[in-house]
């Protein structure tokens, strides 16, 4: 009788999940390692502890995000979770807000379509509005035998090595070049760290998905298990589900961006890219000042 009825359970969930008008919504918290950033920052007498405080508690905001993902069992949206600025923090930090929050994985409408293999993401950069139009990542995932407990779901490990994106910062670190006495001696001397800042080329992805959820879904524009991916880690992100409800009483609108410049993923990282190197240059020449008088073409 036991197993009876834990195989009748069983087919009723499998049964509501593949129902016609299925619906899931899953909550992540995206977690960034700055500790390599803040390194920069270590014995700087220019910086006060007000700065200091300053800083830190952007970096925060920056690198600790929550996400909302709603799907169905073949598209999915995700959307970091809107919260309300300090007051004074908007106008502190400028309109420079939106755009790195997108450069660090943030902001915008992220929708893809498993089936049809694309995806397609709003984003702010430097003032305009774009429109990321593309194919999703062909991930190789390794199935690494490995198994854990995720909010009561039994989850297995699967990696995968893919491409940086050249216009997502949350992998960019500091050149390793401390042994270097002569390198060392022109950090000190400088006060632009873009110019001790690189991208890798590729990164190690490592993700724990539930079978129990026959979605190839996930976080972002990672997909393509045999279950929901409940979390991602490349090294220095970490995206771990925290929540999940599946068929909600409020179904959700599940329909792509339609606002801003329609681009490719490598245009508009290349847009990105040559726009970052102008700051840099600009920061060189002008203190910084440079910054405010960018402008999109």
């Amino acid at each position: 009788m036991k197993n009876l009825l834990i195989f009748l359970l069983l087919t009723f969930a499998f049964l509501d999940l593949h129902a016609q008008d299925f619906q899931g919504m899953a909550v992540y918290e995206s977690k960034t390692s700055t500790s390599d950033i803040k390194s920069r920052f270590e014995g700087n007498k220019d910086i006060t502890p007000e700065m200091r405080k300053m800083i830190e508690e952007r970096m925060k905001s920056m690198f600790e995000k929550t996400f909302i993902l709603n799907f169905d069992k073949t598209t999915s949206i995700y959307k970091e979770e809107e919260k309300l600025d300090a007051p004074g923090q908007q106008s502190q930090f400028g309109g420079g807000v939106k755009m790195i929050s997108s450069m660090m994985g943030g902001g915008g409408t992220f929708y893809k379509d498993v089936k049809a293999k694309n995806y397609t993401v709003d984003k702010e950069f430097m003032g305009k509005e774009f429109l990321v139009k593309d194919s999703l990542p062909d991930l190789k995932w390794k199935m690494e035998g490995e198994s854990k407990q995720i909010g009561g779901y039994n989850c297995f490990k699967a990696t995968a090595v893919r491409p940086v994106s050249k216009s997502d910062l949350r992998n960019i670190k500091l050149k390793s070049d401390k042994k270097d006495p002569a390198k060392t001696e022109a950090k000190e001397k400088t006060t632009n760290i873009m110019d001790e800042l690189e991208m890798p080329e590729k990164i190690t992805i490592t993700a724990w998905y539930a079978p129990e959820i026959p979605v190839n879904q996930g976080p972002e524009n990672y997909w393509g298990l045999p279950g929901l991916i409940l979390e991602v880690n490349d090294g220095k992100t970490t995206i771990l589900c925290s929540k999940i409800v599946l068929n909600p009483k409020e179904k959700a609108t599940i329909k792509p961006p339609t606002n801003g410049k329609a681009i490719s993923q490598k245009e508009y990282d290349e847009t990105v890219v040559k726009k970052m190197e102008e700051l840099r240059q600009m920061n060189q020449g002008r203190g910084g000042n440079g910054v405010m008088q960018m402008r999109m073409p």
